[in-house]
């Protein structure tokens, strides 16, 4: 048997990440981001007078992570607290001796680490933002196809009234359009940079301060925070509260699709081929494996997200364990996010959605989702109350007899001295009782393309 070097967690994140995220939010690249930070805040001080350029640039040259020893800095960050600081001692070694007292420069750890994440973020949400938009584009366009696709609504679980698949994929389109613009706001607004040095002051870089931090937020793309925000933790709330509320987006539209795939039901499926979805035991079963992922990735989600809220509660400048919860529970965040996203494009790629069957689950109650279609005509003829019990009492008949609620409806004699044969007919026909369904798919469709 061949051996493998690889873990555990690494064998089950491929299940749960997206191969773009994970690339862009790994130990390399977040070392990377921390050496950009480094690079980036070394000529923001040689533009702003306090950094010779030469030693600038010979510090930007220094700072790619192949030229250092991930394993060895990982190691040695333990004693640290941080990997920051082995990285700047590494990167330090890594100059010469004219340069070495410009490297980190008026920073401290949190500084870089804080930043570093906020850049790998920035990079991630890009990947985020465009699969969104490949899910938007995907719902807009079932929402069109199935507009008029006659299904039953449920709720609680039970059948309920009629609707359509492109109603419910309409809904679909919102709540991501909305988790979209959730994201891109936190992206562009609320990823910062972070320089405060050692408690907030920028005392090492005298009155130099906030130039130097608004040169560093122009060159990194990250926007410039009013002032340091090292225990001011709502720049990272926000960004894993996004997170999770947008892998529970996904994890809705997930968790129908399971529901509506059971065999009971079989309205969609996921339509990859191969051996997807298969069970190692039961032949017969083909598994919404795409949706069922995703739903285990909303369920992780918000307690990742309720990590980052309880760390808000921090100490006087700089926190005594609660920063640190942050790094990899964000990271984690963002694999999920990611791996959701990606897998909702293929899943809705591949789904089948079978009309005739949701059209035969219409009719398998014997047409009991039409019981308040009933009432409704029945009450402009007999009154509300009148309405409510005729049709009450033609319910418990069906159930009791077994028999189609249609032909109760249409047999019994109260409802056939108030309503007409062409009056129960169109009572009791699903596409005649969708309210405003047409409507309310316009106006989702009209509202996703004016976001673009």
């Amino acid at each position: 048997m061949k051996r493998s070097s690889s873990t555990a967690e690494r064998l089950l994140e491929q299940l749960f990440g997206s191969p773009a995220v994970d690339a862009l939010v790994s130990d390399q690249q977040l070392l990377q981001a921390m050496l950009d930070v480094e690079a980036a805040l070394a000529e923001s001080e040689a533009d702003a007078g306090l950094v010779p350029a030469a030693a600038a640039a010979e510090i930007a040259a220094a700072c790619d992570v192949a030229l250092f020893d991930a394993v060895d800095i990982a190691r040695r960050s333990v004693a640290a607290g941080n990997p920051a600081a082995p990285l700047v001692r590494d990167l330090i070694d890594a100059v010469s001796a004219d340069a070495q007292a410009y490297v980190h420069l008026g920073a401290t750890s949190q500084d870089i680490i804080d930043t570093a994440l906020s850049l790998i973020s920035h990079r991630a949400l890009a990947v985020i933002l465009d699969e969104l938009a490949t899910i938007g584009d995907a719902c807009a366009a079932l929402s069109e196809e199935h507009g008029a696709t006659v299904m039953t609504a449920r709720t609680l679980l039970q059948q309920a009234l009629p609707t359509t698949f492109g109603l419910k994929a309409a809904a679909w389109l919102v709540a991501v359009d909305e988790a979209r613009a959730l994201l891109s706001h936190v992206r562009s607004e609320r990823l910062a940079i972070q320089l405060g040095g050692a408690a907030g002051t920028l005392a090492a870089l005298q009155h130099d301060g906030v130039d130097v931090a608004s040169r560093l937020a122009e060159r990194l793309g990250l926007a410039e925070p009013v002032m340091p925000w090292h225990t001011d933790r709502t720049r990272p709330a926000e960004l894993a509260a996004a997170l999770a509320m947008t892998v529970g987006v996904l994890g809705k539209m997930a968790r129908d699709v399971t529901l509506l795939a059971q065999p009971e039901i079989a309205e969609v499926s996921e339509g990859e081929g191969g051996d997807h979805g298969t069970s190692s035991t039961l032949p017969q079963k083909r598994n919404a494996m795409r949706a069922v992922l995703i739903v285990a990735a909303a369920e992780r989600a918000p307690g990742l997200a309720g990590t980052v809220l309880h760390a808000m509660v921090q100490e006087h400048e700089r926190a005594a364990g609660a920063w640190h919860a942050e790094w990899e529970t964000i990271r984690e965040l963002l694999h999920l996010a990611g791996g959701a996203s990606h897998h909702a494009v293929q899943m809705l790629a591949s789904l089948r959605v079978d009309a005739s069957r949701m059209a035969e689950n219409l009719t398998s109650g014997g047409g009991i989702v039409m019981a308040e279609s009933v009432a409704h005509r029945l009450t402009s003829a007999a009154g509300q109350a009148v309405a409510r019990d005729i049709v009450r009492r033609c319910v418990e008949e069906s159930r009791e007899r077994h028999a189609s609620f249609a032909e109760v409806v249409a047999g019994d004699a109260e409802v056939r001295r108030h309503l007409s044969e062409p009056d129960i007919a169109a009572a009791l026909d699903p596409s005649g009782y969708l309210g405003s369904a047409q409507a309310l798919i316009r106006r989702a469709r009209l509202a996703h393309r004016e976001i673009g």
